[in-house]
Formats: structure tokens, sequence, C-alpha cells
């Protein structure tokens, strides 16, 4: 897979993948709108056309005067030796990238693609989120979208893709393309991310082996899936609300009000957040979802701080906790994580750190660790979107060094599996079980910081490894991890 996502989807031994974009103007390694959001300096209206050394030039200016990390970036670098602006930019950002402060979380995108996905979820694609077992050999779906092409045709989680075509005559074992091109054959097997790209899939799950077609189509990414997002759990008597939320983007927060408002009027003081394959997206989202678990807070009280590098300091923020009327007031949170959370759902999970301790913890594995958020850059002439990490966040407690995920600066942890032997937010499934374990007060085993470690004891295909990635992934497969 390309670099900047072999590294943003280094992921880790359960599954993993994560998202450094953000959106909105400005957004953090989650992303969201630093508030207010800064305002760049404009392109001027007379700057020449779209060349590839016009738009290397632009970029580097940007980076020059934006960029968290100034002192990294190389005195002179000759833009003529990178055939592209990604080159370029991977170039101007390597040292940051050596020393694990921007895992590839600056990069150029597309205005219009972004506009979509932040506004409304639109992309194009089966609507499915595609996994690789252990052995790295066997592909399942670990997720499916409603109103999505994969789901009506009979794909959901646990199912096994065991070949890909584009006819039922040329069909290739999933084994055999990535063996002859490892997972970059498999991406490319499975088609460009357009609406009207067909493909002939043989999959097993609990009906059977069958053949199906299924074409690309434009769809709408419900971030609260209407079948397992928000739900109360009966967990021998006691009512935990569920949570699971896809993506961090402001289509989200209708869903999000209603569950809370069900979780107020039944009294419900414990819940799980599952973000397990939430690699970020808006800050202000992510603000969202704090005020609505932070019925316990006051408006005094820090949600996290946003900091800019010292020129630009006159845009750092400090964000205090907003009430709403349906938030609730946990006494205990699980939030499930992996290593493809990261971004909008750290800053989250961190930011009520320094107010509940023990009470709130990280359930699954270590997370990714970006504590940076980007904010955007554009040249509209040439759909232009620089995404540049351009902020640094913390919580109350001036938290945010966490470069190498949460596990080590959280205060509780439970390690468990992904398995997709369960649906999500299933009281079997092992993660939402371990989650429900903690919250009722029953021992678990610590997640270490290793997560390559814990997973040397995986026993069935069903548990997750990798999120598939594509070389070059598109802005929604940035922001979800996995999806196709």
């Amino acid at each position: 897979m390309r670099k900047r996502f072999g590294a943003i989807l280094a992921l880790t031994a359960m599954l993993a993948g994560c998202g450094g974009s953000d959106g909105g103007s400005s957004t953090t390694g989650g992303g969201s709108t630093a508030s207010p959001a800064p305002v760049p300096t404009p392109t001027p209206t007379t700057t020449a056309g779209c060349s590839v050394r016009e738009r290397q030039d632009w970029a580097a200016a940007q980076l020059r005067e934006w960029y968290l990390f100034p002192d990294t970036l190389p005195a002179s670098l000759n833009a003529a030796s990178y055939a592209n602006v990604d080159d370029y930019i991977d170039a101007l950002t390597a040292t940051a990238r050596a020393q694990r402060k921007d895992r590839y979380f600056t990069y150029l995108t597309s205005i219009k693609e972004e506009t979509a996905y932040y506004t409304s979820g639109s992309s194009a694609g089966f609507g499915i989120r595609f996994a690789l077992d252990q052995t790295g050999q066997r592909l399942f779906a670990a997720e499916s979208f409603e109103g999505a092409p994969a789901l009506a045709a009979g794909i959901d989680r646990g199912t096994e893709i065991l070949a890909v075509g584009t006819t039922s005559s040329n069909l290739s074992t999933v084994a055999s393309i990535i063996s002859a091109g490892g997972t970059a054959a498999l991406t490319t097997a499975l088609g460009p991310d357009t609406a009207g790209t067909t493909r002939v899939l043989r999959i097993a799950d609990a009906a059977g082996t069958r053949t199906v077609t299924v074409a690309k189509t434009d769809f709408t990414l419900l971030p609260v899936s209407t079948r397992y997002g928000a739900k109360i759990i009966d967990d021998s008597g006691q009512r935990v609300g569920y949570i699971n939320l896809r993506t961090f983007i402001s289509t989200a927060e209708p869903a999000l009000k209603a569950a809370f408002a069900d979780f107020r009027a039944k009294g419900v003081t414990k819940v799980i957040i599952d973000l397990r394959y939430n690699g970020g997206g808006l800050v202000a989202t992510a603000e969202y979802l704090g005020d609505l678990l932070g019925g316990a807070r006051s408006t005094s009280e820090v949600f996290d701080y946003t900091t800019f590098r010292t020129e630009k300091a006159s845009n750092n923020t400090t964000r205090f906790f907003s009430p709403q009327p349906e938030s609730i007031a946990p006494t205990r949170i699980a939030f499930i994580g992996t290593g493809g959370t990261a971004s909008a759902s750290e800053l989250v999970i961190n930011a009520f750190t320094p107010y509940l301790h023990s009470s709130s913890a990280l359930i699954g594995t270590n997370t990714y660790g970006k504590p940076v958020g980007q904010i955007a850059l554009d040249k509209p002439a040439c759909d232009d979107r620089l995404r540049v990490v351009a902020f640094a966040t913390q919580n109350a407690a001036r938290n945010g060094n966490y470069y190498d995920g949460l596990a080590t600066t959280v205060e509780a942890t439970c390690r468990a599996d992904d398995d997709i032997g369960y649906p999500l937010g299933d009281s079997r499934e092992a993660s939402t079980r371990r989650a429900l374990d903690f919250l009722a007060g029953r021992t678990c085993s610590a997640i270490t910081a290793d997560v390559t470690a814990q997973s040397t004891a995986r026993t069935t295909a069903l548990v997750r490894k990798d999120l598939l990635m594509p070389d070059a992934p598109n802005v929604a497969q940035r922001m979800v991890p996995g999806s196709f």
C-alpha cells in the first residue's frame, strides 16, 4: 500500500487502519474545526495555472507557513527531483515522519471529494469494510453499510470473500491474488472506486458458499448504523448504553442526539463507545460527542486545548464542555479501540481521563497515536486541498503526548479481540463482552503498548488482523479505513 497509509494503517495485530484527515476547514488527527478556524493566507488570485511545479511550490509555501514542526522541514529541497506533488510533500515531511510526529498525516486531496464526504458521507463503493486475517491470505467483511450494494447482496460482518473476478468465468482466489502481487494486487482486483464498477465475488458464510455480483454505486454512509449503532444492552439486569460511531462527520449528530436522549430517559449511567474502526473526522463532532457524555461537567471545565506553532499562537483555543439537553452523566465509560482508532476518536477518549480517571477505560488494543490535527489549505483552481498538520491537542491535564497510542496514558485498560464471528454490539462479541465486564467491575487483563505481542494467541480466522487499504486511499478510505 502506498507509504502514507502503510504507516497510517500500520495496523495492529488485530486490525488496523487509521484515518489521518479531518474535516471542515480545520481538523485534527481526527479532524475537526479548531474554534475559531485559523484564517490561512489566501492564495493570490494571480497565481498561474496548475502545473506540477506550481502546485509543488504552493504546497511548500503552505508548509513553511503553517506546519506544526517547522524545524523539521529541509532548508531547501529541489522540487524538480519529484514527479508529483504527493512525493514532494512526503519528502518535505520526512524528518517529522521519522520522529513519529507526522506519519503521513500531511497530504494532498481533492476539495470536491472531501466536501462530499464531510457534509454527507458520500462516496462510491460496494459499501463494505474489508479485513485480512492473520495469515494475510484470507479476506473477510468486518462490516457492511446500510443502503449500499454489499449488504443488499447478502455480504455482512463475518462473510469470507473467497475469490474475485470481473465475470464468473475468471474468478481468482484471494490467496492466489495476494500471493502473486500482495495486497496491492487485491485492491486492484476489487476495481476502481467509481460508480458502475462491477465485480463477481465468491463468498462463504453461515448460509453456505455462493457467487454474487456486486456493482459499486454512490451511497451515503450512515455514521451511526440503524442496525446496531445505538442501543441499550441488558447485562444481567444492568442497562448499558452502546454507541458505535463509524466516523466523525456532522451527519452523525442527529443520531447521537437521539441515542443520548433515550439513554437519559432510561437512566443510563454506564456506556460503551465503540470506536474500533473510527479513523477520525471532524473535531467539532468529537466535541459534540464529548458534550453528550459530559452531563456532569460544567461549562468552566476544559474538554481540550488546541495549540498551534508559536508564530500562529493567535489561533490557539480552549474548548470547554457544553452540556446538551440530551447529555448524560456517566459514572463509567468503556471506549472500544484498536490500532485503527485515531485522531478525533483518541481526542474523545483522552478528554475524559482527567475527569473519570480509572472509571474510563480503553478496551481492545492500543490506539494508533495521533494527538495532532490538520487544517485545510485550498488551491481551488486545481481542486487541491492540502491537509497540513498544524496543531496539537491536549486534554484538561495538558496531556497530548500519545504518539504511541493511548494504552499507556489512560488509567484503565482491558485487552480484547475484535471477533467478527458476532455482530458489532452483540454482548457475545469479545470486545463488547470485555467492555461490559469493565463496566460491571469485573477483572480483565491490561493492554500492553506492544499490540503485536498481544496477537500471538489468536486462534480463529474470525479475529481480525489488518483492515485492507489501497495504495492511494480516497477521502472516505482515509476516514473509514478498510472501506471499499
